[in-house]
């Protein structure tokens, strides 16, 4: 069934129509640098200023998957946030007017590499993703949480810092989600899986997936 007689349109800005404060990424980045996948949201109007220090001379990219939901309010900081850090001071003069100071060369930064977010992650209000940081397929990310360090696939993070709270399922249902990769079947595909994508009962889950693997 499609719902409103209308297919599932990835390159479309506003998928709720008539609302304005719910986009899809993908067809509103234009960064080079930030790469989004097909039907990932964000709660808001535009997504690009919610990436702070993006500078393409750090040469990072913000690299988002399929069907990720981001709230209202999260930011994420990129590379260019860092400051030098194995001098006597952290303190940038190069940047300021009036300061006799070269850029530090690249390796002297503590530059941390892409931010990796992958599929169907749920990142809370407000959330801060910090650089470099490796968010795996299925995990949730609470409201205000600060994310510094990589998080396994299908956990649920809280907190500041952010620590584990739990796995959302057991290591079978998660080993079966991870091999079957719903977020990668087509549209016709997804939209007849939904009944179990979206199945409470997570034992009938597991059969489900086993015979469609």
């Amino acid at each position: 069934m499609v719902k409103y007689n209308k297919r599932p349109n990835p390159n479309i800005l506003h998928p709720i129509s008539g609302y304005q404060n719910e986009i899809y990424i993908k067809p509103s980045v234009k960064n080079p640098n930030i790469i989004v996948g097909d039907f990932t949201y964000i709660a808001d109007s535009e997504f690009e200023s919610h990436v702070t220090h993006l500078y393409d001379f750090n040469k990072d990219k913000l690299i988002i998957g399929k069907f990720c939901q981001i709230a209202k309010g999260v930011e994420f900081i990129m590379n260019g946030a860092n400051h030098q850090m194995n001098a006597v001071t952290t303190f940038p003069f190069y940047t300021l007017e009036g300061w006799n100071m070269k850029p530090p060369e690249i390796s002297d930064l503590p530059l941390k590499g892409n931010t990796v977010i992958e599929n169907d992650v749920w990142i809370g209000q407000n959330a801060v993703i910090l650089p470099g940081v490796h968010i795996e397929n299925g995990a949730i990310i609470g409201a205000n949480c600060v994310v510094g360090s990589n998080v396994p696939a299908y956990t649920i993070m809280i907190g500041n810092p952010a620590r584990k709270l739990r796995k959302r399922f057991d290591d079978e249902l998660i080993n079966l989600l991870l091999k079957f990769r719903w977020w990668d079947k087509s549209i016709e595909e997804i939209n007849n899986l939904i009944p179990i994508l979206t199945l409470s009962n997570l034992e009938k889950v597991k059969t489900e997936l086993k015979s469609r693997l």
